[in-house]
């Protein structure tokens, strides 16, 4: 089983490379559940991820799951698809629409349902979710158009499909730095964060970078509040 962590964007020439993977582990004509909160526009967006996987796999069946800012997911819903992609927007409000079938979702997702996060949906995969959020104790980590809506850091139980924490849109939005204080705080044990039209495969305790962008990984250094970073690009794989 591989968990598909995509950190956002909407390259058409990237396509191919982000969600070819999570389509092929799918099967054929795979059903493929996207949950999506929908903040006012749901249909229009989830018309955006049907013509991103349709283009790599015409013969898949994107069917929309769209639950609203505020509302919860229903996993039955995932009784007659082939696989999940749980996409993006507001980050909080993904994590609010799972909180109460976490453990539901993740064991169904264990038991083989192929699972592809883009975004918010990457995030919240993690053991560690980094919901938003832009200072720390009052100091700003990132760029405060990076915060979803919050002040403080606010890091919070996830799906648990992939140890430590995710950040997503990390060249694009400066969430990097936002990274090293939750690691060099103790808040999350190491992390990874990937670049917009990035795909980062995880199989097992083995990730592997594909698509157009960079995935940094942040892992706790010898020192108190120490982190260190090193950098991956496309094809090259590392241990989590």
């Amino acid at each position: 089983m591989s968990i598909h962590l995509i950190g956002g964007g909407w390259d058409g020439e990237a396509a191919s490379a982000v969600y070819g993977p999570f389509l092929a582990e799918a099967g054929d004509a795979p059903t493929v559940a996207c949950l999506l909160i929908d903040e006012g526009d749901g249909a229009g967006y989830f018309a955006r991820f049907e013509a991103a996987l349709r283009g790599v796999d015409p013969s898949c069946v994107p069917e929309p799951v769209l639950v609203p800012v505020g509302g919860a997911f229903d996993p039955a819903v995932l009784e007659g698809a082939d696989a999940l992609l749980v996409g993006g927007g507001l980050t909080p409000a993904y994590h609010d629409a799972l909180a109460g079938v976490l453990d539901t979702v993740t064991l169904r997702i264990m038991r083989g349902l192929p699972y592809a996060g883009f975004s918010a949906g990457a995030s919240v995969a993690a053991e560690h979710a980094v919901v938003g959020g832009w200072l720390s104790d009052g100091i700003p980590v990132c760029p405060g158009d990076a915060a979803e809506d919050l002040e403080e850091v606010d890091v919070r139980p996830g799906l648990g499909l992939l140890p430590g924490a995710v950040e997503v849109h990390t060249a694009q939005w400066g969430t990097l730095s936002r990274l090293v204080d939750t690691v060099a705080r103790g808040r999350a044990r190491h992390g990874v964060a990937l670049d917009e039209n990035t795909l980062l495969t995880v199989e097992g305790d083995r990730a592997r970078v594909s698509g157009r962008g960079r995935v940094h990984v942040v892992r706790t250094g010898h020192a108190a509040g120490e982190a260190v970073v090193r950098a991956y690009g496309a094809g090259e794989e590392f241990a989590l």
